[in-house]
Order: C-alpha cells, then structure tokens, then sequence
C-alpha cells in the first residue's frame, strides 16, 4: 500500500480517522480517500455535465452559436473522458470482469459504446472547426453526432454507476481495489497534473457560465 493508505490504516485502527494525511503530507487537514469504483463514478458527474453543455448547445437557434460552444466539450470529452477515463475500465476494471466471465455481455457492449463515442466526437471535432461549421450540411451531421452521444452515453453510464461497479466490489479483493484506487491517482496525475480532476470540472464550470447554465437553481421547476 501507499504511505498514505498506510496512515489511513493505522489512525483507523487507533480510531483516530478524522486525521488523514493530505497528498501534501501536512497533518491535521482532512484529504478525502477515494475507491477505483467511486473515482470512476464521479468522473461520470463530468461527463454528465458535458452532455448538458452539448444539449444546451442542440437547443439553442443557430443565430446564437458559435463552433466553440461544441468544440471546447468535444475536446473535453477526448482528453479526459475518452482518453483517460475510458482508458482506465478498459485496460483494468473490463479485464478484472472477462478474467471471472462476469457480465460478459454488458461489457461487450461498453466496449462496443466506448469506440461508437471516439467516433461521434470524432464528427463533431471535424465539424466544429470554423470552416465547416458554416456550412449547413457539416452542422447537421455535428448535431446528428451530438444527439446520439447524449442519447447512447445516459444509460451507458448509468448502467456502469448501478451494475457493473457495484458488481467489481464483489469479484475483486480489496487489496486489488485499493491498487486500482492508487493506479488511477498516479495516471491522473500524469495526463492532468495535481489535481486533475478539479481542474477539469473548472474548465467544464466555465463552459456552463458562458452558456448561462452555471447556476444551479435554474433548472428548479416552478
């Protein structure tokens, strides 16, 4: 284990928990352990806020857009979302279920929605630059693109966050998972510096300012 899974250990067995040792190394300022499962599943909250970018985007008259209202998300989602996080249930949440045969069928299936998602951003990139956007035919497939995202990505995910990642509890063992948990922290770190996923949900708070989507209480009925 890490130091700093080992700390956590020791303060839990002397119930001292309330004390965690930052990333940092500094005592006496709480730093949240986060699992491999509930890692992955609040970068789904990312995404999740992406596709409100690009519905934001779909709904509004052409007149008022620009390419970048679904440019700067597709880039979002290449970077962080295709490139890193499903990177990551690819190359080690996937293989733990194939290695048991658990919910094979399900996984094919992710897999099979992982490729079809690189190939609509991949639209959506190409349609998006300036040049094409102008051109009718080009926004039609970007919206078109866009549209099946949203649709394919809601139960995707869902169906990650309420079957599959509950399930990986089960057939993995914990010290595996905690592996994992430090795996993910290091790759983060990598790709997207000190912390990573902070960063990007600023980036993607950006976005909802400049569309006007930011403040939550907008979207309370009346």
């Amino acid at each position: 284990m890490s130091d700093r899974r080992r700390f956590l250990t020791a303060t839990a067995a002397l119930g001292l928990g309330q004390f965690v040792l930052p990333a940092g190394g500094a005592l006496g300022e709480e730093k949240e352990e986060v699992s491999a499962a509930e890692d992955l599943m609040r970068e789904h909250g990312v995404l999740n806020r992406i596709l409100l970018v690009f519905e934001e985007g779909l709904r509004r008259k052409e007149s008022e857009l620009s390419p970048d209202v679904f440019h700067k998300p597709a880039l979002l989602v290449r970077k962080f979302v295709e490139d890193y996080h499903e990177k990551l249930e690819e190359n080690f949440i996937f293989p733990e279920f194939e290695k048991k045969k658990r919910l094979l069928d399900l996984v094919k299936v992710l897999r099979e929605q992982h490729e079809a998602g690189r190939r609509a951003t991949d639209v959506v990139l190409r349609n998006s630059s300036p040049d094409r956007f102008r051109k009718e035919a080009a926004r039609k497939e970007l919206t078109a693109a866009c549209r099946a995202f949203i649709r394919m990505y809601r139960p995707h995910e869902a169906r990650e966050d309420t079957v599959l990642f509950p399930e990986l509890h089960r057939i993995v063992p914990t010290k595996r998972i905690e592996e994992l948990g430090d795996l993910f922290e290091k790759e983060e770190d990598r790709l997207f510096g000190d912390e990573g996923f902070e960063k990007t949900v600023e980036q993607v708070a950006v976005l909802e300012k400049q569309l006007g989507i930011y403040e939550l209480s907008q979207f309370t009925p009346k």
